[in-house]
């Protein structure tokens, strides 16, 4: 009864909202996260133009404009430079652009860094006095700034919210509303769910109403103008003639149609591998392109030269790690411990030792967690700073890993995961690697329930690798190491 009271008072108001009958300006995800980066780059070229403008001689303003079309590489490199630090500092998380105060306090340490880096490029950047450079970031500031709060405060109005209706009201569309809820709630609108089972009809699931079956399907979308129809059906294979021709129907009226992976993939930046059923290509490529045939013997070039380099600086820093680790606490520098690779192949992963000696205790595997009381002093700074992990260059001249990858797990815990999360073996498809997506993006994890998350990450990056995604990841992971977030 109390169920049908608050669908009585809830479903009206859904469908007498003030909205102006605009469809054409409701923003999908990726057209929000290009705007942004579009104005970004021309508030900062404006920034430099304005600045370049009042060092320039009044009386000859020819000069100016000839020196601007001159040398267009000053505002390809600063729009590029920018571009890469927004992605760093999650500048382009919805979720933060949303946000007037995080989304300008953002723009502003992105601006710090951008200006900092960009006059030490010679030949591309402008020869920028100290008096230049102040001038070029107070305008930076003030202009990213306001557009930033200018967009967090008109852009999450209704007329631009993408409206969208959930096809089914079971686990993976519930998942789908919450991370809709939690990533982009001023960007999304859930208007409620559509179900056929008889048995939800006038329920409430996760705060919004079941409105009807698939026969009301296209009669609910057009009554709540509906823009996107997303399928929230874990066995697409199994959907029903009613459904699919309700589907077809709001297809034909412009509708657009996504489903639940697709959506949840682009919102959250996980694979949804609980909600997939069998569908395994939604996981794996299932064969390689030219262009990623390329850019595997790319990366494997680059990963046998950093770690060749990263090895020679590491020499000149091991004797003081050496003295530092071996006066706090006894015991070996370094260990080995088995790891499962690529193919499910058991190989050595090499570390600095961080816990103190015969920290597992008959041998036996234990999760480790983010305060452990058995790393020691110096093996806590090591953690922080990632510096435990260096000696894993070997793996990488060795073929065992890659620089960035999954991270591999020990065979007891991959022979316990492998039988309670569906499609975990899928990480083994690619090298494992010393820092990764799941690395930079979710705490450190000691529970099925964490590896649950960090599969899904693991699983997005393999979907998505690509050179820009290796060195978005590197440049994360640099700066936890600078900023002693590591663990």
């Amino acid at each position: 009864m109390a169920e049908s009271t608050l669908i009585q008072k809830v479903a009206p108001q859904l469908g007498s909202r003030a909205r102006i009958p605009l469809p054409s300006l409701s923003l999908a995800i990726s057209e929000r996260r290009l705007l942004l980066g579009v104005v970004d780059s021309l508030a900062l070229n404006a920034a430099l133009l304005l600045t370049l403008l009042l060092h320039s001689n009044p009386d000859r303003w020819d000069e100016w404009l000839a020196q601007v079309i001159s040398h267009p590489e000053w505002f390809l490199l600063l729009t590029l430079l920018w571009l890469a630090t927004m992605s760093v500092f999650e500048g382009y998380y919805l979720k933060v652009a949303s946000n007037a105060f995080i989304s300008a306090y953002t723009a502003v340490k992105a601006v710090a860094v951008t200006l900092l880096v960009y006059p030490f490029i010679p030949y591309l950047s402008p020869p920028l006095l100290p008096s230049h450079l102040a001038w070029l970031l107070l305008f930076a500031v003030g202009f990213v700034t306001a557009w930033r709060i200018f967009y967090a405060s008109v852009f999450v109005q209704p007329v631009f919210q993408r409206w969208a209706l959930v096809v089914g009201a079971g686990q993976a569309g519930i998942a789908l509303v919450r991370a809709l809820q939690t990533e982009m709630s001023s960007d999304y609108q859930v208007c409620g769910f559509i179900d056929d089972d008889p048995a939800k009809q006038a329920t409430v699931v996760e705060g919004l109403p079941v409105l009807g079956t698939s026969q009301d399907l296209l009669s609910i979308a057009r009554r709540e103008r509906i823009d996107e129809v997303i399928l929230a059906v874990t066995h697409v294979h199994t959907m029903g003639e009613p459904l699919f021709q309700a589907v077809m129907d709001c297809h034909e009226q412009g509708i657009r149609i996504a489903t639940m992976p697709d959506v949840y993939e682009s919102v959250s930046g996980r694979v949804a591998v609980e909600h997939l059923g069998r569908r395994f290509h939604l996981i794996l490529p299932v064969y390689l392109s030219p262009t990623q045939r390329i850019y595997e013997v790319l990366k494997r070039f680059f990963d046998v030269v950093i770690a060749a380099l990263g090895l020679a600086v590491f020499a000149a820093f091991l004797p003081f790690i050496i003295v530092a680790t071996r006066l706090d606490s006894r015991g070996p520098v370094f260990y080995a411990q088995e790891r499962v690779g690529q193919g499910g192949r058991i190989f050595k992963l090499l570390k600095l030792r961080s816990m103190i000696d015969g920290a597992e205790q008959n041998g036996q595997a234990v999760w480790a967690t983010a305060n452990d009381a058995r790393i020691t002093r110096v093996g806590r700074f090591l953690r922080r700073t990632r510096l435990d992990e260096i000696p894993q260059l070997v793996n990488v001249l060795k073929g065992e890993m890659s620089l960035i990858g999954p991270r591999p797990e020990r065979p007891q815990f991959v022979a316990e995961l492998s039988e309670r999360i569906p499609f975990y073996r899928a990480r083994h498809a690619v090298r494992p690697g010393i820092t990764g997506w799941a690395q930079v993006k979710y705490h450190y994890g000691n529970s099925v329930e964490d590896a649950l998350v960090k599969l899904q990450y693991d699983l997005y990056y393999i979907k998505r690798r690509s050179i820009y995604l290796d060195l978005l990841i590197a440049a994360k992971t640099i700066l936890v190491m600078l900023s002693f977030q590591g663990t």
